[in-house]
C-alpha cells in the first residue's frame, strides 16, 4: 500500500439517510477521506470491502441479516473498525482496550473529531508498519467483539437469532430531516392506516414500523399495549377513568389527548 494514497473508508448502516448523514459528517471533519462504498447490511459490506478495500469500516451494530458485530468478525485485522450504535451505555466498557472505537448515534461533532484524530494515527501507524505484525492480531480484536457483542446483548438465541436490547431511539422521516427520537421522551404510539404515528415532548412523527414489531422492542417496563392501535409510556400516565362495557380511557399528564384502553387491556390499570 503506498503511504500517500488516499484514506478510503466504507459505511454500512440499513438506513440510507443515517448512511449519507455519516458521510456528511466524515467529509467536514476529514475532508481528505475518501469514501469508497456504502452497504445496506453486513453482508454486502463484506462484498463491497474486497471490492473498495477500504482502511476504515464504519459498521451499525444492529442491520437485518447480518448485522455489524457478524460483518466486524469476518473483518477483524483487515481494516480499522468503527461501530455506529444508538446504545452507549451497552459499549463503554467493551473499547476499554482501544483497539475498537465507535460512534454513537446521533453523532456528535466532537465524538467524531476524536475518533477521527485516532484513525488518522492508526492508519498512518499500520501503514507505516506494513509487513511487520500487527499490533492488535485478529484473534485478539474478535474477542473484543466477542465482548462487544455480549455489551450489546447481541449474542445468539436457541432458535439462532440474535437477541437485541430494547429500542433507546426511533427513527423518524420529518419532511427531509431524519430524526432520531429518544424513546424514554415518547409519550404514546398510535396505528394510523398503513403508519405508526409518534407523539413525543417536542413533536410527532409517522413512522412506517406497525404496532407489533415495535411491542416486542420496547422495554415492558416503560410501554405498554392500551389497544391494539394504541402503544403507551407509563410514566406519562396521570390517570385513567372507567368506561362502559369494560373499558376505560387513558389521561396523560400535561395533555389533552385521551387514549382508549380496551377491554383485553383494562387488567393493566386495576390498581391506578
Amino acid at each position: 500500500m503506498n503511504p500517500q494514497s488516499p484514506v478510503r473508508a466504507l459505511i454500512a448502516d440499513d438506513e440510507p439517510l443515517l448512511r449519507d448523514s455519516l458521510a456528511r459528517a466524515l467529509q467536514q471533519s476529514w475532508p481528505e477521506l475518501e469514501i469508497s462504498a456504502q452497504a445496506r447490511n453486513g453482508r454486502e459490506a463484506l462484498e463491497l470491502f474486497d471490492e473498495s478495500e477500504p482502511d476504515i469500516v464504519f459498521l451499525d451494530v444492529h442491520m437485518p441479516g447480518m448485522n455489524g458485530i457478524e460483518a466486524a468478525r469476518a473483518l477483524a485485522g483487515r481494516a480499522h473498525l468503527v461501530f455506529v450504535t444508538a446504545y452507549e451505555q451497552y459499549a463503554l466498557q467493551a473499547f476499554e482496550q482501544g483497539a475498537l472505537d465507535y460512534i454513537v448515534k446521533p453523532v456528535d461533532e466532537q465524538r467524531l473529531d476524536a475518533t477521527v484524530a485516532r484513525l488518522r494515527q492508526r492508519v498512518q501507524e499500520r501503514r507505516q508498519a506494513l509487513g511487520t505484525p500487527a499490533v492488535h492480531s485478529s484473534s485478539s480484536l474478535t474477542a473484543l467483539i466477542d465482548q462487544l457483542a455480549q455489551r450489546l446483548q447481541l449474542e445468539p438465541s436457541a432458535s439462532g437469532s440474535a437477541r437485541a436490547p430494547h429500542l433507546q431511539w426511533i427513527r423518524a422521516s420529518v419532511g427531509s430531516t431524519l430524526k432520531l427520537i429518544p424513546v424514554a421522551q415518547i409519550l404514546f404510539m398510535r396505528s394510523d392506516e398503513k403508519y405508526t404515528l409518534v407523539v413525543w415532548d417536542e413533536g410527532e412523527a409517522l413512522i412506517r414500523t406497525p404496532i407489533r414489531e415495535l411491542v416486542e422492542q420496547l422495554d415492558p417496563q416503560m410501554f405498554v399495549q392500551v389497544h391494539r392501535s394504541v402503544l403507551v409510556n407509563l410514566r406519562a400516565v396521570s390517570h385513567v377513568t372507567r368506561g362502559p362495557n369494560e373499558t376505560a380511557d387513558l389521561h396523560l399528564r400535561g395533555r389533552t389527548e385521551v387514549l382508549p384502553v380496551s377491554r383485553s387491556y383494562l387488567h393493566l390499570f386495576r390498581q391506578m
